[in-house]
């Protein structure tokens, strides 16, 4: 009897009426038939409903297919958070093809290395970083023509400012050209396995190569929902964006606004006058950022400041919030939801979600909790701290550290093109983060380390590996060890301890050390202390000791009067973290940070 039971539930048909493949590009369909008048897009002057929305996207898709454009093709993009940057979220899928956001922040080399390794076929660069394209583009075409390395260079596609065009042009086309010369009736290929990729994210992790992480269609959809529903995010929400879109897909909120028929609020630069400006204007609901953010607003002057007479929420990473930090900023009318995520997790993979109770705790206290790193989102399976030796979970008690580790639709694909990476990344079923934490008894995680060299310097990640490999390049330099030093604006800036020759005419300095670095490292990678040593600590087995090395770091810290001040102002290209003339002064303070992973 059983048997055919089972016999008839085999037969139940599997077809288009009940089963479609899970993509995030639905989501725009969707807000363009169910609120086409609704503003999809606030940038400036410049508004755009999702009807609008959607058939830009279209054109703009159309027009990458004849481009000759197509299924698993990379194209990428270099430009702060406006439209264009939006719109390509939904139309490069559209086309079938793999979407690669690259980091601002990143210096020509590692551009040109991301373009080479993702083989790019098209890439976008926006008008504020012309300089910086075209400088890794000539590091791309000098390896082109090396006969070991076969690189094409990918075609170029300038992207003018809506409300005040440039003219600046690195490439032939332009952006807006591309949207008007497309068909408005596109119609995408249907995608036939949710577990094509979607989008290319580069994070060079804890290593000095970049390591490409690919996103499914599925992963990204069961992420998008689930970070929409963690997060409470009702529908209209009026989003601002002060999180990069390059970071994750922008922790994949650029599908998810759309799934929620809200508003998207475009910034170019994550200022104080323009958060408050465009909080007050547009009656912002929601926006995302790492904590650094909370010191460019709460440091911003009395004429940039608006008064906000409703709670803001707030979902933040990167980085860990002091509890005092949480205490200041939600006086100021924001609501704060910590979540702990990486790259390899599509952003988020841990909220701390909120228990009335705690309601009951004095601010302080509540504060505390709130840092926390919290419980897995909904798109996880699973989530534990393992000992890695034996892989068996800790004590939930809140002090047996172990190695987070998760499971789940919304982990990534793997590392492209990076065998070895992924067979180290996976296993016996799980995904091994990096990083070293404790479960308490209620269940929710608290990272209290990492077991890899990574400095997270406002939300972003620097490669210990890399900055000392760029300081054994000094001529003088004989060993060296970088380790993560306290900073009261960033939360983590990078300190170097040196050895140097022993020349009796030849003294090397602190700037002169810095300066080099300038010189082979970008710009927020390099070191604002050196510290010079007759020998660096070592181990009976020849290995550094930087636990010594960051517990000396640790009495160090960055002033950040004169920085505030600038940073406060104007900070660079979109990111929540400004780069440029970054030369703070030292002082002694101490301001424990503990370690986010690759948000």
């Amino acid at each position: 009897m059983s048997s055919g039971i089972n016999s008839s539930m085999d037969r139940l048909p599997k077809c288009g009426a009940n089963f479609s493949a899970l993509t995030p590009v639905t989501f725009l369909k969707r807000a363009a038939q169910s609120y086409a008048n609704r503003i999809s897009i606030i940038y400036g002057r410049t508004q755009f409903t999702w009807s609008q929305t959607y058939e830009r996207c279209c054109r703009l898709a159309s027009s990458l297919r004849s481009l000759n454009i197509g299924k698993n093709d990379v194209v990428s993009v270099l430009a702060p958070n406006v439209p264009a940057m939006y719109e390509m979220h939904f139309a490069v899928p559209m086309a079938g093809a793999v979407f690669n956001t690259i980091n601002t922040r990143l210096d020509a080399k590692n551009i040109a290395t991301i373009l080479r390794h993702s083989e790019a076929k098209i890439l976008f660069v926006d008008y504020q970083f012309v300089e910086l394209a075209s400088d890794a583009l000539q590091l791309l075409s000098d390896s082109a023509k090396s006969p070991v390395l076969d690189s094409s260079i990918p075609l170029i596609i300038d992207i003018e400012d809506l409300n005040t065009p440039k003219g600046i042009r690195l490439g032939e086309i332009e952006y807006e050209q591309l949207v008007r010369n497309g068909h408005p009736l596109y119609v995408p290929p249907e995608l036939e396995d949710e577990w094509d990729p979607i989008t290319l994210n580069y994070t060079s992790g804890t290593t000095s190569a970049p390591k490409g992480v690919v996103y499914s269609h599925r992963g990204a959809y069961l992420s998008t929902l689930s970070l929409i529903l963690g997060w409470e995010m009702g529908t209209h929400p009026v989003y601002l964006w002060s999180l990069p879109m390059f970071h994750c897909n922008g922790w994949t909120f650029t599908w998810g606004v759309a799934a929620r028929g809200g508003t998207n609020v475009c910034i170019r630069n994550t200022t104080a006058e323009e958060m408050y400006s465009n909080i007050a204007l547009h009656k912002v609901t929601h926006m995302c950022c790492a904590p650094i953010v909370f010191n460019i607003l709460l440091q911003a002057k009395p004429s940039e400041r608006r008064r906000i007479d409703y709670p803001v929420q707030i979902l933040t990473g990167g980085a860990p919030p002091p509890a005092p930090l949480l205490e200041k900023i939600e006086r100021l009318g924001f609501h704060v939801v910590h979540a702990y995520g990486l790259t390899e997790a599509t952003g988020p993979a841990l909220v701390c979600e909120w228990q009335k109770e705690w309601n009951m705790l004095p601010s302080e206290a509540q504060a505390g909790l709130k840092a926390r790193q919290g419980i897995s989102v909904l798109s996880l399976a699973d989530v534990d701290i393992k000992d890695l030796e034996t892989m068996k979970s800790v004590q939930r008690d809140g002090k047996s550290l172990g190695e987070i580790v998760l499971r789940g639709s919304s982990i990534m694909k793997g590392y492209f093109k990076d065998d070895e990476a992924n067979s180290k990344a996976f296993r016996d079923g799980w995904f091994l983060t990096g990083d070293v934490g404790v479960i308490h008894p209620d269940g929710y995680l608290e990272i209290k380390d990492r077991s890899k060299d990574v400095i997270i310097s406002g939300g972003e990640n620097i490669s210990s590996v890399e900055v000392e490999t760029a300081l054994y390049k000094h001529p003088m330099v004989v060993e060296a060890a970088v380790v993560a030093m306290p900073h009261p604006f960033w939360g983590e800036t990078p300190c170097a301890f040196v050895v140097t020759k022993k020349n009796p005419t030849v003294e090397v300095s602190e700037a002169e050390i810095i300066s080099f670095c300038r010189e082979n490292l970008s710009r927020y990678m390099v070191p604002k202390k050196v510290v010079f040593l007759d020998e660096l600590p070592k181990s009976a087995t020849n290995k550094i000791q930087k636990v010594q090395l960051r517990a000396r770091a640790k009495t160090f810290a960055v002033s950040s009067e004169k920085e505030s001040n600038k940073k406060t102002n104007k900070v660079n290209s979109q990111s929540p973290v400004a780069y440029k003339d970054h030369e703070p002064q030292l002082l002694h303070h101490q301001q424990p940070v503990f370690a986010m992973s690759r948000l």
